[in-house]
């Protein structure tokens, strides 16, 4: 689905990912993760066509990005933004129906396969029932699903989502990462999530890539790489992993004590006062 070759990403003149040969196939499920401004978002857009890679290159499907027209590029990749604004008043159904426009080179109104792809996507978010509803009146958790059922309604092989699990409740949370790895394991999607849960990350993922310090990379099955001390290296945390109802718990360790603040030099030390 995904092939990149010795790809450079910079930023600020800082570089993020320095020769990233990565490889994601049909079926797997990668989560990248990394500390704030690593670059997973870069190459997330970098990945989605969305920003030109400052060295090396991206192919998908086998096909380098540069050749893709751009209507056969939504049809092979969906991406999910970080973050998104309504600035009209569109219904639900209206905004899932959006993602439908690439399948629309022939026809201008949409068609009975656009309605079912759209209800269907939002059945499976559970949004169904919001689907009159003007986008601007739903909470952050509400919008986010529906951002999501966008992104399946768009019914590509490779899915690209930054930070889906934004928003979401609890149960949303579980309930999505349970279907992105459903449609993985069953429908032969590839998908590509970036995250800050490592728990949420370990019990969906296939694979994992951890951008570390100064463009390095670590790539591979997530019993590989999702290791407390691979990421407590990339994350500057210390991390345990605890075994527990046959699961792994990731949580984040305790550093050692920090010594006490000395006084800034001139600055007088005030006197304890003690209540009465």
């Amino acid at each position: 689905m995904i092939e990149t070759s010795n790809l450079l990403l910079r930023a600020d003149g800082r570089v993020l990912v320095e020769g990233l040969d990565w490889r994601v196939n049909a079926g797997e499920s990668w989560c990248v993760i990394g500390p704030n401004g690593a670059g997973k978002s870069t190459l997330l857009r970098t990945v989605a066509g969305l920003r030109a890679p400052d060295g090396g290159s991206v192919a998908i499907a086998g096909k380098a990005l540069a050749n893709w027209p751009l209507v056969a590029l939504a049809r092979e990749r969906a991406y999910l933004a970080q973050s998104r604004g309504d600035a009209f008043a569109y219904r639900v159904i209206e905004t899932v129906m959006m993602a439908r426009h690439p399948y629309h080179a022939d026809r201008y109104w949409e068609g009975s396969d656009d309605h079912a792809a759209a209800e269907h996507a939002l059945r499976l978010l559970d949004v169904l029932h919001l689907a009159e509803r003007d986008v601007r009146t739903l909470s952050g958790g509400e919008r986010q699903r529906v951002a999501l059922a966008a992104l399946l309604a768009q019914e590509t092989p490779l899915l690209l989502l930054d930070e889906p699990a934004n928003a979401l409740d609890l149960a949303h949370q579980v309930a999505m990462t349970e279907l992105l790895a459903r449609l993985c394991r069953e429908e032969g999607r590839a998908v590509v999530s970036v995250g800050h849960d490592l728990n949420l990350a370990w019990s969906g993922a296939t694979h994992a890539l951890l951008l570390l310090k100064g463009g390095a990379w670590r790539a591979g099955p997530v019993g590989e790489v999702m290791r407390a001390d691979l990421l407590g290296a990339c994350l500057g945390h210390p991390i345990d992993a605890i075994e527990h109802g046959g699961r792994t718990v990731f949580l984040p360790g305790v550093h050692p004590p920090a010594p006490p603040l000395a006084p800034l030099p001139g600055a007088a030390v005030l006197p304890v006062r003690r209540a009465c």
